[in-house]
């Protein structure tokens, strides 16, 4: 499954395999499959990401850097893309793992969120809704 720049495109496949336990610290920055990054890291007593780049890094459909256009707050919906927070208030929830909300820009929605390490190099993030939860494996950007 594919980021859509890094918007958290989500078509809930159930998930494959499951996750190792804790092996690392997942607060740095991340990338996904298709370029984008994420940077986890602490906010409160929580995780949260925010996102760092989008590739490519201009919008095909305006010619301009891509906009949080699917989100349903009008004010929201003209914001750069690049800074916006997608994982919330994620707290531990299991060895290696972290429960909270993910906000997929592709749609605008939050979700139920899942952070999991999988190894000191990779995590998923997850979004999840009515049980079946979708998401993608991110490498740690050294």
């Amino acid at each position: 499954m594919k980021f859509l720049p890094l918007r958290f495109a989500l078509s809930f496949p159930v998930m494959l395999g499951a996750a190792t336990s804790a092996v690392a610290d997942p607060n740095g920055l991340w990338r996904a499959d298709d370029g984008g990054t994420l940077r986890i890291a602490r906010c409160g007593q929580a995780l949260c990401a925010t996102i760092v780049t989008v590739v490519p890094a201009i919008d095909p459909d305006t010619g301009r850097p891509w906009t949080d256009k699917f989100n349903a707050d009008p004010a929201k919906s003209n914001r750069p893309l690049i800074g916006v927070q997608v994982l919330f208030g994620l707290q531990p929830n299991g060895p290696g793992k972290w429960k909270g909300q993910l906000y997929n820009s592709d749609d605008g929605m939050t979700y139920e969120g899942h952070l999991i390490e999988q190894s000191p190099t990779s995590v998923r993030i997850e979004g999840c809704t009515l049980g079946v939860c979708g998401g993608d494996d991110l490498a740690r950007v050294r």
